[in-house]
């Protein structure tokens, strides 16, 4: 299945390459700058590394890093020029390439996203983050969507980032939409370790689905990122782990699209993406195809509220030195504008 970490590739395999980025210190335009060429040179590296790679993935905060700045000199935008760079990096390499932007906002907080652009330098995904790591993250909650897209040799892609993968619902939702390989890139330090880990199996698991998933590297000298560059099959097992915590470290796996379509379409036991909408199937015909979760009712009712609502302590960023906000979700901050 891993033909060596993409050594021996198959006629049907996608072979994934995971940057386990050093963890920058990003503060002005100059630092950006020099971040931008770090990750074009890394793409190239990656290219060299191993001929046979279709795509390389880098981590939430590569070009960034975890300050958690918002300062609009050193955010980007899908015009700019560090956009631009990993574009041509990408047509350069005859590569195609997975990467992380804190991204201008003129009518509010910056967004947190990602792009996967093609070894033709196009932009074929664009994400914005759903589900900021809050308290810690001061991003604005994404407003597209999770798009998913026709990647190397047809292989149906999704991405989320970091936190978004705590959410069971975020991996449903890429399956769902039809992908068989699903990205998750992360900032994450130390202490997420094992959730990460079996939050990027169960992911696989439940859904039928590979996921690739890498964080960031090493000390900026406050914070530490763990790597743990980690591509997981579609039946939970793991294929390919970084566990060296080496910075820079490119972790790599062949995966088999074609065998996640196999398994969608033949497996009984445990096919749940499939059997959550057909419970029961056994005794009565097609199943029980209704809706008997009540958190899912109530969030299309816009009536979500948990048993403890009211006890909640953190419900802001001011723990973490943010302001508390006043704007609601999907109104212009004039202020930004």
């Amino acid at each position: 299945m891993n033909g060596l970490g993409g050594l021996n590739k198959s006629p049907n395999g996608v072979v994934i390459g995971l940057v386990q980025l050093q963890l920058p210190v990003v503060a002005t335009k100059a630092d950006l700058e020099r971040q931008t060429e770090k990750i074009v040179w890394m793409v190239g590296k990656a290219r060299r590394n191993l001929p046979t790679m279709d795509l390389v993935v880098f981590p939430e905060y590569s070009l960034h890093g975890l300050s958690m700045d918002t300062n609009p000199a050193i955010m980007c935008s899908l015009d700019g020029p560090e956009v631009a760079a990993f574009r041509k990096a990408c047509i350069d390499n005859q590569i195609w390439g997975c990467f992380s932007i804190m991204e201008h906002n003129p009518h509010g907080n910056p967004y947190n996203s990602g792009l996967i652009i093609d070894n033709h330098g196009e932009i074929k995904l664009y994400y914005r983050k759903l589900h900021p790591w809050i308290p810690v993250e001061p991003w604005e909650p994404g407003n597209i969507g999770i798009p998913v897209i026709d990647g190397p040799k047809g292989a149906k892609l999704a991405l989320i980032i970091c936190h978004d993968g705590m959410f069971p619902e975020m991996a449903r939702e890429c399956a769902y939409k039809g992908a068989e390989i699903m990205i998750r890139t992360a900032g994450y330090t130390a202490p997420i370790r094992e959730s990460w880990r079996f939050t990027n199996q169960a992911n696989a698991f439940q859904n039928l689905m590979v996921t690739a998933n890498v964080c960031m590297c090493g000390s900026d000298g406050s914070f530490d990122s763990m790597g743990e560059g980690m591509i997981v099959n579609f039946d939970g097992t793991i294929i390919a782990h970084g566990t060296t915590g080496r910075p820079d470290e490119i972790i790599t796996a062949e995966v088999r699209p074609d065998l996640v379509r196999e398994a969608r379409i033949n497996w009984g036991v445990e096919n749940n993406i499939y059997q959550l909408w057909h419970r029961g199937y056994v005794a009565v015909k097609g199943g029980a195809m209704d809706c008997p979760y009540t958190f899912m009712q109530d969030m299309v009712a816009g009536t979500f509220r948990l048993p403890w609502e009211d006890q909640v302590k953190i419900t802001d960023g001011t723990s973490c030195g943010f302001p508390a906000p006043t704007r609601l979700f999907g109104q212009v901050d004039k202020a930004a504008e």
